[in-house]
């Protein structure tokens, strides 16, 4: 076995094990599992979204996007800078009706707010469909750092299929906490390989630092400095930017809505959204590697130059630490993409009952999602890059449906934002699959005009009834009966199941929160 295969495998353990003593006693329903005791400070919120946000496309698709296009990579840093700031506002006030109502999943909130089962069944359908090539990227992701490192493609498939195993046992055991000390491990690594990267890839390859790095490429390749031609040019780089920040800041990916719901207050919540964009600060590093390879031609594609160059620049267990710290940034985000799925289906889609039934579907799911993500990731390999603006494209289309009812008053009835939401996810399923030539025009902004534009034609056919004196206010939550626990409803169901059963009959009564 070779020294980077060794560091690497035992690194994978070792993250793990932080995951594994993250357990501070059984978790003896959902909620728990899921959010803890909704008490996360700013410090653990600060490692888990940087946990989920800075992901294996970090480490190698962004800087395989500047390889091949140059300075169309920082469409990655633009757009998470913008979707902090739309986070500022918009994260505490879905916090404060999660802890009125007992949310544990962004599919409760579109039960309750839309006051629809269907619609909050609905979104977790799309949340399983979508999220399962996120997974994948991140396993894929896993397996072609370990192989460019090791040489050998069985290495990767081994490497894959160890976090693959790994992940869904500190999952299953620790739930969310264990995803916390996981995070802390993660994210203290990728600090100091990027801060080593950052100085020795530089020097080891153009005999000085970052400013020469982009004079050399300055003086060989002029246009790799600019967002120029190609496929990769403006349009693309100006719609990924919007559409990736909406979706980003808008909440509408699911596996940031456990994390949410786990923090202890509003202030916990903006702090973090304050200072998370100095993190960003790390994803230029990447950027700068990917034109240390246009300047000194490194062979390969794009997805592998960081790997390819930190190789050439660093003794073997160095190498086997920035492959650590590429599979950490795999395995945290798949962590949390796991208990994304399992709680849509275990809270959303099975019917009300035991809580013990609950949560063995619920760990059932955790195996089984990433086991199909694994079987994915080995025989359907695809581009980094593609997979995670793919998975981008279809969750905007929920942008709309939130957006209209976050505030006091809903603005589109349910009808009509289903409506949206159908016609959305379609055009993106059709642009994609077919291939069609949109001129570099993101699919999922394309879906989310088609989105709009169904839901205010449906809304204007169907015009939304006056509401009645009674109907007009939802029905009194039902408060927790402890910290951070869901709020058992009628045959065992938690808050936004009883709502729903308890709501007014036509769902289109708009509710005010």
């Amino acid at each position: 076995m070779s020294v980077v295969l060794a560091v690497s495998l035992l690194g994978m353990c070792a993250l793990a094990l932080c995951g594994f003593l993250g357990r501070t006693g059984r978790s003896a329903d959902l909620a728990e599992w899921a959010v803890g005791r909704r008490n996360f400070g700013s410090l653990a919120m600060w490692f888990l979204q940087a946990g989920e946000v800075f992901t294996t496309f970090s480490f190698l698709g962004v800087a395989g996007v500047a390889y091949t296009g140059g300075n169309a990579a920082t469409y990655a840093v633009v757009y998470l800078a913008l979707a902090f700031l739309l986070l500022y506002f918009v994260q505490p006030r879905l916090w404060r009706l999660g802890k009125e109502n007992g949310y544990l999943t962004q599919a409760d909130y579109f039960t309750d707010r839309y006051r629809s089962p269907l619609f909050g069944k609905v979104v977790a359908v799309i949340g399983l469909i979508f999220l399962l090539p996120y997974i994948q990227l991140q396993l894929t992701g896993l397996g072609m750092v370990v192989g460019l490192a090791t040489g050998s493609t069985a290495s990767g498939r081994l490497s894959m299929v160890l976090a693959s195993v790994l992940t869904a046992a500190f999952v299953l055991w620790s739930g969310i906490r264990g995803l916390k000390n996981s995070a802390y491990f993660k994210d203290v690594l990728t600090i100091g390989v990027m801060a080593v990267l950052a100085v020795v890839i530089p020097l080891h390859y153009v005999g000085g630092g970052v400013g020469e790095v982009f004079q050399r490429v300055h003086e060989a390749q002029p246009q790799m400095l600019t967002v120029h031609g190609g496929a990769q040019d403006q349009v693309w780089w100006t719609t990924s930017v919007l559409v990736s920040a909406i979706a980003g800041g808008m909440m509408a990916t699911p596996h940031h809505w456990p994390p949410l719901m786990a923090a202890g207050g509003p202030r916990a919540i903006r702090t973090n959204n304050v200072f998370m964009p100095l993190y960003q600060v790390a994803l230029m590093i990447p950027i700068m590697v990917g034109l240390t390879g246009v300047v000194v031609r490194a062979d390969g594609d794009g997805d592998g130059v960081l790997l390819t160059l930190a190789q050439g620049a660093l003794p073997d267990w160095a190498t086997g630490l920035v492959v650590v710290a590429a599979a950490a940034s795999a395995m945290v985000p798949a962590g949390a993409m796991c208990i994304g799925i399992s709680t849509l289906v275990a809270q959303n889609l099975l019917p009300p009952g035991r809580e013990s039934a609950r949560m063995r579907v619920n760990h059932s799911v955790v195996v089984l999602a990433i086991g199909l993500a694994l079987v994915l990731g080995i025989l359907r390999p695809g581009l980094l890059a593609d997979l995670q603006l793919l998975t981008v494209s279809g969750f905007i289309q929920l942008v709309p449906g939130l957006l209209a009812a976050l505030g006091g008053r809903r603005l589109l009835t349910t009808r009509a934002a289903l409506a949206g939401l159908a016609a959305g996810e379609a055009v993106v399923t059709w642009l994609t699959l077919a291939e069609i030539d949109v001129r570099h025009v993101n699919a999922g902004l394309v879906g989310v005009a088609v989105n709009v534009a169904v839901a205010l034609l449906v809304q204007l056919l169907f015009p939304h009834p006056a509401p009645s004196r009674t109907g007009d206010r939802p029905p009194a939550p039902h408060r927790a009966p402890a910290p951070g626990a869901s709020a058992p409803g009628p045959h065992g169901a938690s808050a936004p199941h009883a709502a729903a059963a308890t709501a007014p009959r036509n769902p289109d009564e708009s509710p005010r929160g």
